[in-house]
């Protein structure tokens, strides 16, 4: 849930649903994309949602065991390199694609939508480009260090074969993300690195083993 943001709370704020609204009033109300709508629809109120693609970024949830794909490979593939280990493996074939945003890129979107936005359809924001998990595993050894070798368990399941936003509202409004995928990874890598993994709530194993 977003107002016009300070800098500072950006980050936080931007990881959830981003549900934007321009009312004080809405700040205490429990709300969803659909709630907006119902809002709007019942009171004429100008809210507008806005629906994010996969986000990664400074002040991420870095846990080993429900953390989401760009902070779980800069853990495991961290740990890997510390570890020496060999193999790092990967579920499924690698094939699958998936769009990643940086989540200031997401904060930025959001304080353009509120400037120049007032409909009553969410809008998508994304990238507009997607890559191979394999492709972006091995862009995260590449930020991280990692020289091992990557093997893919083709017996756990790839999931949906392409995760792609549609942003062409957005991109007609005038809106772009600014930040390169591989840029945005070091600087998710540079935060874990200053905060030690400590938002995971369990100590960095550096002497784990992580191979096939």
């Amino acid at each position: 849930m977003l107002s016009p943001p300070h800098r500072a709370s950006r980050r936080r704020t931007a990881r959830r649903q981003a549900v934007i609204w321009r009312s004080e009033r809405a700040r205490k109300l429990p709300v969803s994309i659909g709630g907006i709508k119902a809002f709007r629809q019942q009171y004429g109120a100008d809210f507008v949602s806005v629906m994010p693609t996969n986000l990664y970024g400074p002040c991420d949830n870095y846990h080993p065991e429900d953390s989401h794909v760009p902070a779980a490979l800069i853990r495991r593939l961290h740990e890997a390199k510390i570890a020496g280990a060999p193999t790092v493996t990967i579920w499924g074939t690698g094939r699958p694609r998936r769009e990643f945003l940086a989540v200031d890129d997401l904060a930025d979107a959001c304080v353009f939508v509120l400037k120049h936005y007032s409909g009553s359809k969410f809008l998508n924001v994304g990238t507009g480009q997607d890559i191979t998990i394999a492709e972006f595993a091995q862009l995260v050894g590449d930020v991280v260090g990692y020289r091992g070798r990557f093997v893919f368990d083709t017996a756990r399941p790839d999931g949906a074969s392409q995760k792609l936003l549609n942003v062409a509202e957005l991109t007609r409004l005038g809106w772009r993300a600014k930040i390169p995928l591989r840029e945005g990874i070091a600087a998710a890598y540079a935060d874990f690195l200053a905060h030690g993994g400590k938002r995971s709530q369990v100590p960095l194993q550096e002497d784990v083993n992580i191979s096939a």
